[in-house]
């Protein structure tokens, strides 16, 4: 009898993985597809096939102009690092001023100037997006102001407020402590 043919005993993590291995398997087949249904509803919400986000604010009305109005996500802001808490909304300019507007800006509070517009919306004009910085100390009565330049200069303004524009904003604001 040779020192080399002596078999060790199997331990119980091989025993077990032999024993179970095909269910462990099937289990990690199956896991992802409990996650399916949400990634295929973001992706749709991505394309625009199911509007232009998940609360859709309406129809705004900026000078001679209008645009469709949406929060991405029906959610409080998100930290985004050194750049602070931030909200993503959608926008589709009117048909009739598609080939009118040059650039759709959004702010929070009336903006003083051009320069001050706050963020532009980018994109198509049937799809633009804005990611808008939500200082922690925003007022509750705070206004969203939409500023839209047309191609011959013409600059228009309309605001909404921001409990209209963003109810999860507001709840947000209001549990940091924002300012009545």
């Amino acid at each position: 009898m040779s020192l080399f043919t002596a078999e060790k005993p199997a331990s119980k993590l091989s025993r077990f993985w032999h024993k179970w291995r095909f269910h462990i398997n099937v289990l990690l087949l199956l896991v992802p597809l409990g996650f399916m249904p949400k990634y295929f509803a973001d992706a749709a919400l991505f394309r625009g096939d199911t509007g232009l986000g998940e609360r859709e604010i309406g129809e705004v009305q900026v000078g001679p102009w209008s645009l469709r109005l949406a929060e991405l996500r029906n959610e409080a802001p998100t930290l985004d690092g050194p750049a602070g808490h931030m909200k993503s909304f959608n926008a589709a300019l009117c048909d009739s001023c598609r080939d009118q507007v040059k650039a759709t800006y959004l702010r929070i509070g009336k903006p003083r100037s051009l320069r001050a517009a706050g963020v532009i919306f980018f994109g198509t004009p049937y799809r633009m997006g804005a990611m808008l910085p939500i200082p922690e100390k925003t007022k509750a009565d705070a206004e969203l102001w939409i500023t839209m330049e047309g191609w011959d200069g013409a600059m228009h303004q309309a605001s909404i407020p921001l409990s209209q524009a963003s109810p999860a904003t507001l709840a947000w604001l209001n549990k940091q402590g924002g300012k009545p």
